[in-house]
């Protein structure tokens, strides 16, 4: 798998997974248009610009963040190859009889809005380039209702489906759209929330990040709307 001279958009890239991601794609070569809410993030995530990468700090809640974030992939590298909607998060512990309009808004906004403007801002230039690949992020337990998880399972499920419409949508016109669906992901956040659990048996980045990657390759051109479940070893 090859990615150079290729530009791929990571939104969430300062988060664990997101800078997992742009690690496996740099090793492959790849232009980079790193993306999360505050550039002082993105510095922190990985030090300063450079020729392979550029830091496009925007909201993705707003349709303008969305349009400056394709327009700095197009001024600085010319073209927009790979969307990876890296950009999410996760509350539960309320029944959905409980839940409150603020964590459902929240669920909603930042797991299924970001990724229908992302989606809106790049995919009319990936048309006019005449293809390319989206890979969004939803959840192994999103697969069916889980107690106290209704709204997070909601807006993943969300995903998962806007995933297969674009995918039906979309393959006529060369671009793959697919996600994966990753267990717990190893992370210091959730080692500090879940201190009893065995990390052994969570999906390390890096390899969920080698699913992303397959899923933006040219290995990946026959696989359409697929919502691949990415576990542990153990």
């Amino acid at each position: 798998m090859n990615f150079s001279g290729k530009t791929v958009i990571v939104t969430g890239a300062a988060g664990n997974l997101g800078k997992a991601v742009a690690a496996a794609f740099a090793g492959l070569g790849a232009n980079l248009v790193l993306v999360d809410l505050k550039r002082e993030s993105l510095v922190a995530a990985f030090g300063a610009e450079n020729g392979q990468r550029v830091f496009a700090p925007a909201n993705l809640l707003e349709m303008p963040g969305a349009s400056v974030m394709a327009q700095t992939a197009l001024s600085r590298f010319g073209r927009i190859d790979v969307l990876c909607n890296i950009a999410g998060g996760f509350r539960m512990g309320e029944t959905v009889h409980e839940t409150s309009d603020e964590n459902w808004n929240f669920l909603f906004d930042i797991n299924t809005r970001t990724v229908l403007h992302a989606v809106r801002a790049v995919v009319p230039h990936l048309l006019a380039a005449g293809g390319g690949k989206i890979v969004n992020i939803g959840a192994f337990a999103a697969q069916k209702g889980v107690a106290q998880m209704g709204a997070y399972t909601a807006s993943k499920g969300t995903v998962i489906r806007m995933t297969e419409a674009m995918a039906a949508e979309l393959r006529d016109r060369n671009i793959n759209v697919n996600c994966v669906l990753p267990t717990i992901i190893d992370t210091p956040e959730n080692r500090a929330a879940m201190p009893k659990a065995d990390p052994a048996r969570w999906v390390d980045p890096a390899d969920l990040a080698n699913v992303i990657v397959f899923l933006a390759s040219d290995a990946a051109r026959a696989v359409h709307g697929a919502a691949v479940p990415v576990t542990s070893l153990s």
